[in-house]
């Protein structure tokens, strides 16, 4: 429907905002790209119209253009005072930094977001942007004991929360220290019955994913591969068949591309690689998938 619109009325600036959304998936993002292209250019003082083309660019694995524009929306929208979008902004650009390896850069805009002030961290796009941006640059960088020092804003909304405590969970267990990570799958089991009594099952369901993920990297700690391995595959295979949300750039780290980086630890290079490239498949060009798939490519003894 919005195709031929958007060939009839190339300057409307609506149109190519639902075509991003529209292309917003694994499977026909690069059909959004010419929408992507031009968004900016049509409403260029707009901080949303800025960012979107990031949406797309996030899904196809091309940092530098998402660095690009969402620089570009962050300045526009601290100029306009819109600190939501600011932070949404932020959010996925230490994202795409360390998609890069540019630590260094996604660093200084966590530094940055500790200076603010004043935030309304119980509206979920600022809660989610101010929690979502340390846990990544714990997580991608594979900082455990980092990851297991996080703890959610008080103020941050149930889903929100959940985040910060997965990464508490993922830091203790991947240290060794399941029993502590135990009390973490707890919470967040408290956390999706809140969701589930209040109806919301999709974050209901990207719990209950974030429970299987600790539990299995729990199980793998203990020495017990064939739980673990089991946990992960139900969590990747349901966060396979869930969409994201418009305001996520995607998980934390995908599910599939956790399942890649147990196998080698049991013995199991060649199913690992086939493991990461499903995931790279389903989110190109992302930094650990792709180091995953070296080693793993190595172990195995394959190009």
């Amino acid at each position: 429907m919005l195709e031929p619109l958007f060939r009839a009325y190339p300057q409307h600036p609506g149109i190519p905002h639902y075509l991003i959304h529209a292309y917003d998936n694994a499977e026909l993002a690069p059909r959004g790209l010419p929408a992507a292209r031009v968004y900016s250019q049509i409403a260029p003082s707009a901080p949303h119209a800025l960012h979107m083309p990031s949406h797309i660019f996030t899904r196809l694995g091309l940092w530098q253009d998402s660095i690009a524009s969402n620089l570009a929306a962050r300045e526009a929208a601290h100029q306009q005072g819109d600190t939501g979008e600011e932070l949404h902004a932020m959010d996925y650009l230490v994202y795409a930094y360390l998609q890069s390896g540019r630590d260094t850069d996604a660093a200084q805009v966590i530094q940055q977001l500790r200076s603010m002030s004043k935030l309304n961290l119980g509206e979920f796009k600022i809660g989610y942007a101010f929690t979502a941006m340390p846990v990544r640059y714990a997580v991608e960088r594979r900082q455990w004991a980092e990851a297991a020092s996080i703890v959610p804003a008080t103020e941050a909304p149930p889903q929100v929360a959940a985040i910060a405590i997965w990464a508490r969970g993922l830091g203790l267990a991947r240290s060794g220290r399941a029993r502590e990570a135990d009390t973490v799958t707890e919470s967040l089991r408290q956390i999706e019955v809140q969701l589930r009594t209040a109806a919301d099952d999709y974050w209901a369901t990207q719990v209950d994913i974030l429970i299987r993920e600790v539990m299995a990297w729990s199980a793998q700690a203990r020495g017990n591969p064939d739980v673990a391995l089991a946990l992960m595959r139900e969590a990747a295979d349901q966060e396979d068949a869930v969409e994201k949300l418009p305001v996520t750039p995607g998980p934390i780290v995908p599910a599939r591309e956790q399942l890649g980086d147990m196998l080698p630890g049991q013995n199991h290079p060649g199913l690992a690689l086939k493991e990461f490239e499903t995931a790279l498949a389903n989110a190109p060009g992302r930094h650990g998938a792709l180091q995953g798939a070296a080693r793993a490519s190595g172990l195995s003894g394959q190009k």
